[in-house]
């Protein structure tokens, strides 16, 4: 080894001096970024300093040639000519007014003074016929002259649009300003019209055309600013401003110059110089609010000409993508992308739907040519815009949408003015005239313009009209006004829509041929051309549906590993997503026909122009349903036949649940809104008179839905923010809870009593010193009273248990102790005592059902509507306790209780007599006066009658065939809501204090009347007997139990009711069966002793039955005999008695 290469160390230690190599590094990249930034500062000063410099001399030198320009023209001679007017007058002048007044952004008297006098110079130029002084020479002069000529006229033109911007009322010299405008525009009027030219002949009329044409080029481009100005100006008027009216016409007469020169049509995309204006015109013109509103008349008749229109949609059409950017762009410019009310983009919308309608009841004029064409490039344009308005608003939303009276607090009216003026513009979509005249184009060929120009994207436009595009626009108006209109919504669309005679029905049959095809049927039926094909895109394939459905399946389990404390490992996952063979699934379903294949994937499985279909005829069908009566929707069977009204019903049915259960975006969002709306309708008038095989409505669910226990804990751990858009089960059973069955949602109506019981007990509600059980006592001949005074006020607490001590008629306490049957003998009496009509707050329909209603007379008995409320506690007490109440409410009750909609058939339930009457008006085929009615109803009560207007001043309105609509709809809604809502919402705010709203939404109106009072009218007497007990020596082997079960089978369905009536106190089975009866039921031996010669003779036990109804307990002596078990138990079930008997 070399040792003088041997590594050596240094043992002096390191020096103080010495550092590191990466903070010599850094230290080093410190002192270059130093260096850097004084290079980069020095830079900066010196350019600061140029600018500024440049600026003063500018400045300065502007001042000196403004003097000397005031001294020209104040000795100027009588010759002149026009390079004088150019170079000695006009190009100064450009100079000082550019650097002084337009950068500067401000006028003053002296800058005003100097624009009077040039402009005045310009004109006295412009109208000499003297060749050697008018400035328009220059134009069709030598190149420099021309040159010359097109440099000055565009400053001119950039300095009107600078005047432009300055006249409004917060410039202090308006009307100066407004003066020297209006010349200035004059002169750009003549300029851009050759033909007014007094200097021109024959031999230059081309050159002064083009350049002309070069002039209004310039104009139409973005360079000029002239279409910003003239928006920032449009909207500082108003509609009285006739002060400006000359300034306003010459501006916009200019602003329409470049359509005057348009070629026929686009050749290609390098010629664009004066389509470059109609797109400014578009972006900044269209898109200003209220365009029609500011303008006079005339104006607004040059807007409306077609020459303006056409090209307009033309561009929107094959620059959409660059004129909605534009758009944002000039929103985002004006600091208003978030604070507008209306996008700029909406009132593009309704600024052309105003101009396209030449009238109130028409398009455009009869004369005009080729009219189809026009409603095809208008429709569409309406589409393209309107889905991108659509996109902004109902992902991000517009301020204040929702806060409409928080919003008028604060700022008046002024807010919801603008969307009410917004809305206005947008008033012909909802006249008839205006579908009527899109439907009779509909399917025509559309006669193309002959041009060898034509590009093949204006091609497309020349297709024809068809029902898909007139859905799509009306689809498009519904979402807009459901956003957009502050006040009564998409109303004003829907009863136009609703009423066209036979669209719904073509709606329908075009939904039917793509949703629901016979015999391999396609979309091709529909329509013509493109709109063929567009039915069978972003249809989901079979593997997208797989995963769909997966991923539903493991979202579930994940949820009850969540339950149960286990991690799903990769075995349980594979066997959760495959289940059952795919092929057995298929089958499966493809044997349900009223699980609509096509729809299994919800909204995100069909195309965008389904979705609009289905969302138009949704929207549609529920509103015209509200209207349709039982005669007409069952009997004539209008709009459609009930066949159909089932295959509707089923293909609502698979959307809805599919959307719920998978989730659907912000898009589809007024989609679902729609359809479940009309799902509901639908299934309520099938739950009032059945058209629908129950099969129909569980279809749906059949192989998808979980267990039902697991669903209710679903929906009570996993609520969804949003039920109609996120996926979730719970959803599925708040929305569409008919596609489980009926005893399912018993199961989950107990799950969630359950459950909130649990919860209560875990918050310490139950064990907390202030929530033990409640004590009262009442007596025996006031139940009603005294539990009124003793429970009213402890609103849900009435979840805890009740104690109960009775007294007696002599004012003594009744011997006992309450665990659990006096509070169910409470209960049982004060609902005997309270619904009983002769108490006043409840009365009986006239129908053969007699069921119960709140009586009109309840408002003036003394605490009526506060008694109404706390019998609907007594009632959710009754519910929540699971005892039955043998008592069942009318439909109409029901409906207001769960928040749904009364049709007015619904009124032959509750006032038959009513209902034939008013039908009988709907369809009185003379003359109404004849009848002498008003728009008044009459009441009695005790004695005295009392007259109430139906509406306002309604004594004084005569019902006529004209309004006898009215009269029918205000005296059922009078008899249905008016008349009834003061006692459903008591009862309501009482009922809802121990059960949720949404339990009670699990079931229709006769389903709740089930679950209040059990099942059907008979008994199933194998299940009572598994459930029952023995008590006091009997067993179900005793002689004298084998005879009761063999007697019991041997009565009459209406014998066993009454039995139970006499045992429990209600005559139907709980409707899980008597596992669920509470208390369980008893029967106890009665000993009764019998003489050994009574015996041997035959006699048998006189002693009668009893029962102890809070119990549940019949008491049965022991009986030897069928027949006489038979006989005693008949006595004693029929004599309305039951404790005393014993």
């Amino acid at each position: 080894m070399d040792l003088n290469r041997k590594h050596k160390v240094s043992l002096r230690g390191a020096s103080s001096g010495e550092i590191s190599r990466d903070a010599l590094l850094a230290k080093v990249s410190q002192e270059r970024e130093l260096r850097s930034y004084a290079r980069r500062a020095n830079a900066a000063s010196l350019l600061i300093q140029r600018v500024w410099r440049s600026y003063i001399v500018r400045k300065k030198a502007a001042i000196e040639i403004q003097e000397e320009w005031e001294i020209l023209l104040s000795s100027r001679s009588d010759t002149l000519t026009k390079s004088w007017v150019s170079s000695s007058v006009l190009r100064p002048f450009l100079f000082f007014i550019r650097a002084l007044s337009v950068q500067h952004q401000k006028i003053n008297a002296r800058d005003i003074h100097c624009m009077q006098t040039c402009f005045k110079i310009l004109l006295e130029s412009i109208n000499s016929n003297d060749q050697g002084f008018n400035f328009c020479s220059l134009a069709v002069g030598t190149i420099e002259e021309s040159k010359t000529w097109a440099c000055q006229t565009r400053k001119m033109v950039s300095l009107c649009s600078f005047l432009l911007i300055e006249c409004n009322y917060s410039q202090e010299r308006i009307r100066d300003v407004i003066g020297v405008s209006a010349l200035l525009l004059r002169i750009l009027i003549v300029l851009t019209d050759p033909k007014s030219w007094k200097v021109i002949t024959k031999d230059n009329f081309e050159d002064a055309e083009t350049a002309g044409k070069m002039m209004i080029q310039f104009i139409g481009s973005c360079k000029s600013g002239y279409y910003s100005a003239v928006r920032r100006y449009i909207k500082t008027l108003t509609k009285h401003t006739d002060e400006r009216l000359l300034i306003t016409t010459s501006a916009v007469t200019l602003a329409l110059r470049p359509f005057q020169v348009r070629q026929p049509a686009f050749v290609d995309e390098n010629q664009l110089d004066t389509n470059l204006a109609v797109e400014e015109y578009v972006s900044l013109i269209l898109t200003i609010p209220q365009l029609v509103c500011c303008l006079p008349s005339a104006l607004i008749r040059a807007l409306k000409h077609r020459s303006i229109l056409m090209p307009c949609f033309h561009t929107i059409l094959i620059l959409k993508d660059k004129i909605l950017t534009r758009i944002s762009e000039m929103e985002h410019l004006e600091n208003q992308s978030c604070t507008m009310e209306i996008p700029s983009v909406g009132w593009a919308i309704g600024n052309i739907i105003s101009l396209a309608t030449v009238s109130e009841t028409d398009f455009m004029d009869p004369q005009e040519s080729n009219p189809e064409l026009f409603y095809v490039l208008y429709v569409r344009v309406i589409v393209t815009l309107s889905e991108n308005l659509l996109s902004q608003v109902e992902k991000v939303g517009i301020r204040d949408t929702h806060l409409d009276t928080e919003a008028t607090s604060k700022t008046g009216k002024g807010e919801n003015s603008v969307k009410i003026s917004f809305v206005e513009l947008l008033r012909p979509v909802c006249q008839q005239w205006h579908l009527a005249k899109l439907l009779a184009v509909s399917g025509k060929e559309i006669r193309v313009i002959a041009d060898k120009d034509a590009s093949t994207s204006s091609k497309k436009a020349s297709e024809a009209l068809g029902l898909l595009d007139i859905a799509r626009l009306y689809s498009c108006m519904l979402r807009i006004f459901c956003v957009l209109n502050p006040v009564v919504g998409p109303l004003p669309v829907l009863n136009m829509i609703s009423f066209c005679p036979g669209y719904i029905v073509s709606l329908w049959n075009s939904l039917d041929s793509v949703l629901l095809p016979k015999n391999g049927c396609t979309a091709d039926d529909l329509s013509h051309g493109s709109v063929k094909s567009s039915w069978n895109t972003r249809s989901p394939s079979e593997k997208k549906l797989k995963h769909l459905k997966n991923d539903g399946v493991n979202r579930w389990v994940n949820v009850l590993n969540k339950f149960s404390g286990k991690s799903p490992g990769p075995r349980e996952h594979v066997e959760c997503t495959s289940d059952q063979p795919e092929s057995s699934q298929v089958n499966e379903s493809t044997d349900d026909v009223w699980d609509v294949e096509t729809l299994r994937g919800g909204p995100v499985g069909i195309s965008k122009d389904v979705s609009c279909l289905l969302h138009l005829f949704c929207a549609t069908y529920a509103h015209l349903l509200v209207v349709l009566d039982d005669i007409q929707f069952y009997e004539k069977q209008v709009p459609f036949m009930l066949e159909k009204q089932r295959r509707i019903a089923s293909m609502l049915n698979t959307l809805v649940y599919n959307g719920l259960l998978r989730g659907t975006g912000p898009e589809n969002r007024q989609l679902m809104d729609s359809a479940i709306r009309c799902l509901h309708l639908l299934y309520e008038r099938d739950c009032r008179h059945p058209f629908c095989p129950s099969a129909l409505w569980l279809s749906p669910g059949k192989t998808s839905r979980p267990p039902i226990a697991f669903a209710a804990r679903t929906h009570e751990v996993l609520p969804a923010s949003d039920v109609v858009t996120s996926p979730s089960m719970g959803s599925v059973i708040t929305i569409t809870p008919h596609v489980f069955p009926f005893e399912e949602r018993v199961h989950v109506f107990r799950e969630f009593i359950s459950i909130d019981k649990a919860s209560r007990k875990m918050a310490g509600e139950v064990d907390a010193p202030g929530a033990r059980s409640i004590e009262i006592v009442v007596r025996r001949g006031h139940v009603v009273e005294d539990g009124f005074r003793q429970l009213n006020s402890i609103g849900s607490r009435l979840k805890s248990s009740i104690h109960v001590s009775f007294v007696n008629e002599s004012g003594l306490p009744e011997a006992g102790l309450d665990y659990g049957g006096l509070s169910k003998e409470f209960l049982t009496d004060i609902t005997k005592a309270a619904f009983a009509t002769e108490y006043g707050l409840f009365s009986q329909t006239p129908t053969s059902d007699r069921l119960l209603v709140p009586s009109p007379s309840a408002r003036h008995l003394e605490n009526g509507v506060q008694m109404i409320e706390f019998l609907g506690r007594i009632v959710g007490k009754a519910l929540y306790e699971g005892i039955l109440l043998d008592y069942s409410f009318s439909h109409v009750f029901i409906q207001k209780l769960l928040g749904r909609y009364s049709f007015i058939d619904e009124l032959s339930g509750l006032d038959p007599e009513l209902y034939r009457n008013l039908m009988y008006i709907k369809n009185y085929d003379g003359d109404l006066k004849e009848l002498c009615l008003d728009f008044t109803v009459t009441e009695e009560f005790c004695g005295k009658m009392s007259i109430i207007e139906l509406k306002p001043g309604g004594k004084d309105i005569s019902v006529m065939n004209e309004n006898k609509m009215q009269y029918i709809h205000a005296m059922a809604d009078y008899k249905l809501n008016r008349q009834i809502v003061p006692f459903s919402n008591a009862f309501y705010r009482g009922l809802t204090d121990l059960i949720s709203p949404a339990w009670l939404k699990l079931f229709n109106a006769h389903e709740f009347n089930q679950l209040l009072s059990g099942g059907n009218h008979d008994i199933d007497v194998d299940d009572l007997r598994r459930n029952t007990k023995y008590t006091g020596g009997y067993s179900d082997s005793s002689r004298t139990i084998k005879i009761f079960w063999e007697v019991m089978k041997g009565f009459e369905p209406n014998e066993r009711c009454l039995l139970l009536k006499f045992v429990t106190s209600c005559s139907r089975a709980p409707l899980l069966g008597f596992k669920y009866l509470q208390p369980t039921f008893i029967i106890h031996k009665v000993s009764c002793d019998t003489s050994l010669w009574a015996a041997i003779g035959g006699q048998d036990v006189e002693r009668l039955p009893s029962a102890s109804t809070c119990y549940n307990t019949l008491k049965l002596p022991t009986y030897k005999r069928a027949s006489t078990m038979r006989e005693k138990l008949l006595y004693a079930i029929t004599s309305n008695a039951g404790f005393e008997l014993s």
